[in-house]
């Protein structure tokens, strides 16, 4: 008799944890601020800073992870993001803020094994101490931002999902992260600058 009540509140945690959302943060970057610079690990060893890209005209900043199933199904759009943008000036940098002894799965380790798996071709960054995803007010994995290089410094031109359909990257029918992209190529206002987040809840 205990099973259907364990896997009851099993299951409620689990979308809870999915559509919880907590997407505005008072001390989180918004729409037109400029960001500041940070130095991560990439699973590489080496050290990444958004002053590495001297020839960027932004970027696309993606906070994601090994284990949320929202993340693992965003992957591949993520890539393509990344293959589609990167040469036109706006590379994807994708950062794990997820702490690793609440969720073993995102492990340094464990993040070095996924980049080989999926052949990532972005950075993949370990928000060690969890000390970036805050000050982006970041809430799920995935959440993006797209920045864009100004005389001021590096501005923040979208924050929310990549797009509108994360079952089924076929059925999507707006591509936000790429219509803001596209428009900042083409010299252009962003129509929509912000959407909601769908994902898991970053583990603290």
């Amino acid at each position: 008799m205990k099973t259907p009540v364990i896997l009851s509140i099993m299951m409620i945690s689990f979308i809870s944890d999915f559509t919880n959302n907590n997407a505005v943060i008072d001390s989180g970057y918004q729409i037109g601020d400029v960001v500041s610079d940070f130095e991560l690990k990439n699973v590489d060893g080496k050290m990444i800073s958004l002053s590495d890209y001297n020839e960027a005209k932004g970027f696309i900043i993606t906070f994601t992870c090994n284990t949320c199933p929202f993340a693992v199904a965003y992957e591949d759009r993520i890539i393509a993001l990344d293959k589609k943008y990167a040469s036109k000036g706006y590379p994807v940098i994708a950062i794990n803020p997820n702490n690793p002894l609440v969720q073993p799965g995102d492990s340094f380790k464990a993040m070095q094994q996924r980049a080989i798996e999926k052949g990532f071709t972005f950075p993949y960054l370990v928000d060690e101490g969890q000390k970036v995803y805050p000050k982006y007010g970041a809430t799920k994995t995935p959440h993006m931002y797209v920045l864009h290089k100004t005389k001021k410094g590096i501005v923040v031109k979208y924050i929310g999902a990549i797009d509108d359909n994360y079952q089924d990257a076929s059925a999507v029918k707006t591509k936000y992260v790429e219509n803001a992209v596209d428009a900042l190529l083409m010299g252009e206002e962003i129509k929509q600058t912000e959407t909601k987040a769908i994902g898991c809840t970053i583990k603290v």
